[in-house]
């Protein structure tokens, strides 16, 4: 019996992203975000009710500004009193977990999957996902890009514009390209 490109990708192994099983769970997505996207602010609260169902795990007060993206949503954990403003896309591909009271900056982009380094690899789809951890009361600046494989410690400050390419301690504060510690 083999394995399903699902499996390998949960495993943390590499896998073929055009599969259509995949495929499925990405249009399931992509249907949870139009509603949470397109409903009127009023209607749809912190989150529109498709895609409370989708995402993994969604702590009390969470509010996601519209717009928003993500591949999955099946690996997005959120803790209580998170905040993402809009603009964001988490590409999921690996478990993503933002702890409590963290805030997220307009356009921050989370990036879990990546892509075979081989170039006829990567055009057949060949990726390996990477999971990205995020503290409790963690601020990301707008524009940030956090990587896959990376984790963020408690109350660490990511600013505007960063690319996150390595861990950051908790408490630390880390700007530029790539991101680097600046002191307190």
């Amino acid at each position: 019996m083999s394995i399903s490109e699902r499996a390998k990708m949960a495993a943390g192994e590499w896998y073929t992203c055009i599969d259509p099983e995949l495929e499925a769970l990405r249009v399931a997505a992509r249907d949870a975000l139009h509603e949470h996207n397109l409903m009127r602010p009023g209607e749809r609260g912190n989150m529109g009710p498709a895609l409370r169902l989708l995402l993994a795990q969604v702590g009390d007060n969470v509010r996601i500004e519209a717009p928003f993206h993500c591949a999955y949503g099946i690996n997005i954990e959120f803790g209580d009193n998170v905040f993402l403003n809009a603009g964001c896309t988490i590409l999921d591909t690996a478990r993503v977990r933002i702890g409590k009271s963290s805030l997220l900056g307009p356009n921050i982009q989370i990036y879990c999957a990546e892509h075979h380094k081989d170039a006829a690899l990567r055009s057949a789809g060949l990726e390996i996902a990477r999971p990205v951890e995020i503290g409790e009361r963690v601020w990301v600046g707008g524009g940030a890009i956090i990587l896959g494989g990376v984790s963020i410690g408690n109350g660490a400050i990511v600013g505007a514009g960063s690319v996150v390419t390595r861990s950051v301690s908790a408490g630390a504060s880390v700007v530029g390209n790539p991101a680097r510690p600046i002191p307190a």
